[in-house]
Parts: C-alpha cells; structure tokens; sequence
C-alpha cells in the first residue's frame, strides 16, 4: 500500500517573492534560500550592472530569479515596477523588505536631512511598498511580510541615531501590522540581525579594536554569516510559520541577552 505524502516541510514551490536591496549581503543570501526552497525571486537593487551580475549567479545554480532594478527609496517608482511586475509575472506572496543605508555620526552634530534620508529609505519608503503589497496579498488572502530590523533597534548604539530609531520603527510596524493583517492570512515579522558579515559594515570587520569588543560581547565570539539571516527568513515566509506573527527574531549570536 503507498502513503501519499503531501509537499515537503517550508517548500516554497509556486511562491512568488521580493526582497528589497537583494543584489548583495543579507538579502542576496536570503533570496538565495528562498529560491532554493522552490520559490521565485525577485532581485532588486538601484544598480541595474549589480542586479544583473546577483542574478546571472543565482541563476548559474539553477535557481528562479528575475531581475528588478529600481530605487526602494523612490516611492512612485517601486510601486509602479511592482504592478508591473505582477502583471508580468503573477501575485507575490512574500515580501523582504530589507533595503538599507547606514550615517554614522555623533547625536550633537548629526544632521537633520540625513536623519531624514536615512529614515525615509529604511522606515518611510519600505512602509509605502509594504502597504502596497499588503492591498494585494488581502485580495488574495495569504502573504508573508518580513521586515529587516536590527538588534540596534533593540539596543543603543553611539553614533548611528538615525538608524536604531528607523529599526526599532521596523519591530513597531511588524507588531502593528500583525494585528491589522492577520484576519487575511497574512504574517508580519522582523528578523533583527546582531553583527553580520557583509560589506554593509566592512570597515568594522577590519576595525581591531572594533572586533576585540565584538567578540567580548557575543557570547558565540563570532561574526554572524547571511546566511544566518537567511535560514531566519526562509522559516519565517514558510507555511509552517503560519502560526508566527508580530514577532521579532534576533539572529545574534546571543548578543542581546548577555549582560
């Protein structure tokens, strides 16, 4: 007598997904793993040169992507792409927002327009693309939304006053649009990445004493990979994780619990 199996545990087989600021670091390694799982993703970065060359190596393993060069801080044009894109290509069911800039400079002397950009691209531009999406994935009653937060929005941190109050704005909205959005099926949650490896902070990986801190403070003593974030992301958009929202998952090494 044959069992009949139903599809494999967190396959993403028929999903369509997009993650902002894909075409390197955390979100290159996350759209990796979901396309490994079965799913269809869109790459997406403001250089159409840096898409393309993400793109051609994802597709080299055989995986599906398509290419999606825009700004994430250009509202209009996101939304624009994104209709397109799923006039061309079908409903999206998971959404990464993940697209990012970093101004590092002392509270006193740090200056209001890059408060505001820096706001704009990680909080304010991912919230109006978020919601566009939202609109959708309420039409057809599924979606999974995953904000890329921080452990700097859980804790201060000197000098980067902009960004810790965009992240910790992420782990708000994952809470709040939990609450509005799960009556259709859908989920809302922020991962929250302690130090990871990627080009974003290259020049605190090369900082010695930068790195003597780090290691002092992280229980695990070691930098964190993408693909941490990545294997985070992948249960997150999953089917099982239907039960998960509103959450806020640190990925650090156990940063923020040691005192």
């Amino acid at each position: 007598m044959s069992i009949s199996k139903g599809p494999a545990r967190f396959s993403l087989d028929g999903q369509l997904a997009l993650i902002t600021g894909s075409s390197r670091g955390i979100g290159l390694a996350s759209a990796r793993a979901l396309a490994e799982q079965g799913a269809r993703v869109i790459i997406n970065g403001r250089s159409a040169q840096t898409v393309s060359q993400a793109a051609h190596t994802l597709r080299q393993a055989g995986l599906q992507v398509i290419e999606a060069p825009f700004d994430a801080a250009d509202i209009h044009q996101s939304i624009a792409t994104v209709d397109r894109l799923i006039q061309e290509h079908g409903p999206i069911q998971i959404f990464m927002a993940n697209a990012a800039m970093q101004h590092r400079e002392s509270l006193l002397s740090f200056p209001q327009e890059k408060f505001e950009e820096v706001l704009w691209l990680n909080l304010t531009a991912q919230w109006a693309l978020g919601r566009h999406l939202a609109s959708h994935m309420v039409q057809q009653q599924y979606g999974r939304v995953i904000v890329t937060g921080s452990v700097t929005g859980l804790q201060g941190r000197k000098d980067i006053s902009a960004y810790t109050v965009a992240k910790a704005g992420l782990h708000a909205l994952a809470r709040q649009w939990a609450v509005e959005l799960s009556p259709h099926h859908i989920t809302v949650n922020a991962v929250a990445p302690g130090y990871i490896a990627t080009e974003f902070n290259e020049a605190l990986q090369n900082d010695e004493h930068f790195n003597q801190w780090l290691f002092d403070r992280v229980p695990q003593q070691k930098w964190g990979s993408p693909d941490d974030i990545a294997n985070a992301v992948c249960y997150l958009a999953s089917r099982e994780a239907s039960f998960v929202t509103g959450q806020t998952l640190a990925v650090d090494g156990g940063f923020t619990i040691a005192l």
